[in-house]
């Protein structure tokens, strides 16, 4: 895509000046706009060592209130980070609706120079490719502007900027051991510049190259694209995204009506089964740790089906060090204002660890779908989001395990009673749980709907039949030790 690229005619001085100062009073009052329609902006400034990524950065800022907006520069990784998933770090940082991120670099160079020095195979660069455009589009079809930058010098243009960097004492340190690899071996890091955004760039977050022989010609043409996508972001904002074929193997599931749900277990099998099958997962916990890798454990159910007593009985195996158990409630104003995604992102365990959630991504597909927290096009977008998000996990060589625990309708009656008249337990019975269970009809369908379209090869749906309590936390804990030891070999 470089090497295609045609330079762009430079403007004269005075032409230069008057629509620079055009272009920065319109993002100036862009900013405005995008404040009032919520619009997320995620600005990425990809290039060269030496090409100007910070000051071209640091001068469009200038045009944008403090509070609006927030710059990151994307280090080598941290600890932390390099025990989560290769999109984590990345996801993480996106803007609060209303407000602009910028990324002195990002998931580009981060995929290019693990390539270049062969930290990559053919076939995990290939996944890393689908990662990135997987990430981007999800961003786009949630309400976000991407815009990607890519500041482009010939090598002499950059052998000129370092050799004047390493001239005095106090910009040396602006010229690092990659900037040198890079000028050393420019025509290979053409090709993999090249084939990465050749790869990359797509209708919804496409790649401007940028002519960055000059500091204000930089700068002009990176303001005037910007201001040209967010005119566009604020007219399109209300245009829905068309829906996305399944591409993820699936596994046919039951519907819930045609779960029995006469299971039990008596009171010394319960006793005996439970010591046994804890002990197993304790020794497990160790090797997971041992082996560095991450678990997800995701509980969905009906309300007083068991889950918060399914998910004590396996935490009492586990070394508390280990692991974290996550209550999802409605989300707070910093995680709506973001894809409904980022607050699981932000939750997600460093390999080794296992973290359990009560309550998960799936409310997306259930409460939000049926109480209106979300248009139509946004929940039926969401199971194909969903089965990435969970590629994401299984590849980074995570092990997902998801329960639905299941009752009927007279057995949560009964328990909603019991909760109502016995005062120690009554903090767990809201007015919000009687008014789901009015619409026990309505998520029927939807759970039914989720568990057919979410039941991926690689992140099942398993049932827990929960009538008898008993039954359903072995059964759980058996599902969790046989997945465990599946991945462990």
């Amino acid at each position: 895509m470089l090497r295609e690229w045609k330079e762009p005619v430079r403007p004269g001085e005075e032409e230069l000046k008057m629509r620079l100062a055009a272009a920065r009073e319109k993002l100036a009052a862009q900013q405005l706009l995008i404040k009032e329609q919520k619009v997320p902006v995620l600005v990425l400034l990809e290039g060269w060592g030496t090409a100007g990524k910070g000051y071209c950065i640091g001068q469009i800022i200038e045009n944008i209130d403090p509070r609006h907006f927030k710059v990151e520069s994307m280090e080598r990784k941290t600890g932390e980070e390099e025990r989560k998933p290769f999109l984590y770090r990345h996801f993480t940082r996106i803007p609060e609706e209303g407000k602009f991120v910028f990324l002195d670099s990002g998931w580009m160079d981060e995929v290019v120079e693990e390539r270049l020095h062969g930290e990559l195979s053919e076939e995990k660069y290939a996944k890393r490719i689908e990662s990135v455009r997987r990430f981007e589009r999800q961003l786009t079809d949630n309400g976000y502007l991407v815009m990607k930058f890519f500041l482009h010098i010939s090598k002499k243009e950059q052998t000129r900027r370092m050799e004047r960097l390493t001239d005095e004492k106090d910009t040396v340190w602006r010229v690092g051991k990659k900037d040198l690899w890079q000028n050393n071996h420019y025509e290979k890091c053409m090709d993999a510049f090249s084939s990465y955004l050749k790869s990359t760039n797509m209708p919804s977050a496409p790649w401007y190259i940028v002519d960055a022989k000059s500091r204000k010609w930089t700068e002009l043409q990176v303001l005037e694209t910007l201001t040209q996508g967010i005119d566009i972001a604020l007219g399109n904002r209300d245009m829905a995204v068309p829906l996305l074929q399944n591409v993820f193997p699936l596994e046919r599931m039951p519907l819930l009506s045609e779960i029995p749900l006469d299971k039990t277990l008596d009171e010394e099998t319960y006793r005996k089964e439970l010591k046994h099958l804890k002990q197993r997962l304790g020794e497990l916990h160790n090797r997971l740790y041992r082996k560095k890798v991450p678990v997800i454990i995701a509980y969905e159910g009906w309300d007083a089906a068991g889950k918060g007593g399914n998910i004590k009985r396996i935490t009492s195996a586990l070394d508390p060090r280990g692991y974290e158990v996550h209550p999802i409630a409605s989300p707070e104003p910093h995680e709506k204002a973001r894809h409904y995604l980022w607050r699981f992102w932000t939750r997600l365990p460093k390999t080794g660890h296992i973290a359990i959630f009560d309550r998960s991504w799936y409310g997306r597909v259930m409460v939000e779908r049926l109480e209106g927290f979300c248009t139509e096009n946004d929940w039926m977008r969401a199971y194909n989001e969903i089965n990435e998000f969970e590629k994401e996990l299984h590849d980074w060589g995570a092990v997902i395990i998801k329960f639905w625990v299941q009752i009927d309708k007279d057995t949560q009656l009964e328990r909603f009673n019991e909760r109502q008249n016995t005062p120690e337990k009554q903090w767990k019975i809201t007015e919000e749980d009687w008014r789901n269970r009015e619409k026990w009809d309505q998520y029927e369908t939807a759970v039914n709907e989720m568990i057919t379209k979410t039941s991926t090869t690689y992140a099942p749906w398993h049932i827990l039949e929960s009538v008898d309590k008993k039954y359903a936390r072995i059964k759980a804990l058996r599902i969790v030790i046989e997945e465990l030891e599946k991945a462990l070999g």
